[in-house]
């Protein structure tokens, strides 16, 4: 087994966190998507870190709100009190497109200073070192207010701990409302894991997308000699294991997504021996829809039969149906349907999706 999980690529988030941790001056603020509505450019918990000197670190907005953003963090810098700003662009006048966003969606902010960023900052560090997923739960109510809850703990109420472990078992943020009160509640800590089940050619655009998706990608094969750096380098990890020995190899728990792309029959046969019966959250085999059906008609006469979970979680041809041609075009569809399983969404069309709705989990209507 070679790699290191600290060799993954960089997310945005672990950019953000870095700039946060690594400035002893208060002299930025940071804020976060905690609320949206129709069509925005980023979702719930993106991040943008922006400072006093016009330095950005990520983005909520593409660039289009960042004249807005850099006043609003310039009075929270000064003040040191965080502030929950919206920006309302459904309306159909001057004012809004002098913006010019085009976006047509509401955005909600939450900007917050320094002393009320680093904790939050020290906390994800926290989690990624422990490989624990972290649900962050904010109270829209009160800017700045957050309470952290994983499966070993929680420092808030037992309402929004039973909320924020459901976002933990789905993986994606979302809005609450508890008790009259609006939570926004994102997953943070642990990021998802890709195990690609075969070395060839073709896995390298499914490492690299995946990882520049902040994915921890693991490479698995059988055949020691394709398990190199010059072929993977965006790889956290690159495992020499038996297909057989795959759950004994790698960790295969929920937030892992497998994709079986061996090429050879028998390999892809043990690979997904391996992962039936397991929480992992996707597996995908290439091929077409025939091989697949083989290759658990085989399992079936060996006297393993998938459950009806684990039919679930099994995509093959896998990706959506984009048409995809060739190595790239094929990792893309791939890489899409594991974002839209992961978000819990069709992987349709967007001009076909209604708005989000709001969930609300006790108190009055």
């Amino acid at each position: 087994m070679t790699g290191d999980p600290s060799s993954a690529p960089t997310t945005e988030l672990d950019k953000i966190v870095e700039s946060i941790l690594g400035r002893d001056t208060d002299d930025f603020a940071l804020a976060t998507v905690v609320g949206t509505r129709g069509s925005t450019y980023r979702g719930l918990g993106a991040r943008q870190l922006v400072r006093a000197d016009g330095v950005s670190v990520g983005t909520v907005s593409g660039g289009c709100l960042d004249s807005d953003l850099r006043a609003v963090a310039e009075r929270v810098m000064a003040g040191g009190v965080a502030e929950i700003v919206t920006f309302d662009l459904t309306a159909d006048d001057e004012a809004i497109w002098g913006w010019g966003i085009g976006c047509n969606g509401v955005t909600e902010l939450l900007v917050e200073p320094a002393a009320s960023a680093r904790p939050l900052a020290h906390r994800i560090v926290r989690a990624r070192a422990e490989q624990r997923p972290l649900a962050v739960v904010h109270d829209l109510s009160r800017p700045g207010r957050r309470w952290f809850v994983d499966r070993a703990d929680s420092d808030g109420p037992d309402e929004i701990a039973r909320a924020a472990t459901s976002a933990l078992d789905e993986g994606w943020p979302r809005v609450e409302e508890i008790s009259g009160v609006r939570y926004m509640i994102e997953v943070v800590g642990a990021p998802s894991r890709l195990v690609v089940c075969g070395a060839g050619h073709d896995a390298s655009p499914v490492v690299e997308f995946g990882a520049r998706l902040g994915f921890e990608v693991t490479v698995v094969d059988d055949r020691r000699q394709f398990l190199t750096r010059e072929r993977f380098p965006q790889a956290a990890r690159l495992v020499h294991s038996r297909p057989s020995a795959l759950a004994d190899a790698v960790e295969l728990d929920s937030r892992t997504y497998v994709v079986l792309m061996s090429h050879n029959y028998l390999r892809d046969l043990d690979y997904l021996r391996a992962v039936l019966g397991t929480d992992v959250a996707y597996v995908a085999a290439l091929g077409p829809g025939e091989r697949l059906r083989r290759l658990l008609a085989d399992l079936e006469e060996q006297g393993i039969r998938p459950t009806e979970a684990d039919l679930a979680k099994l995509h093959g041809p896998a990706g959506l149906d984009i048409g995809a041609e060739g190595p790239d075009e094929i990792a893309w569809a791939i890489m899409a349907e594991i974002l839209a399983v992961r978000r819990g969404k069709p992987g349709g069309r967007l001009r076909d999706r209604k708005g989000p709705k709001l969930i609300r989990t006790g108190g009055a209507e």
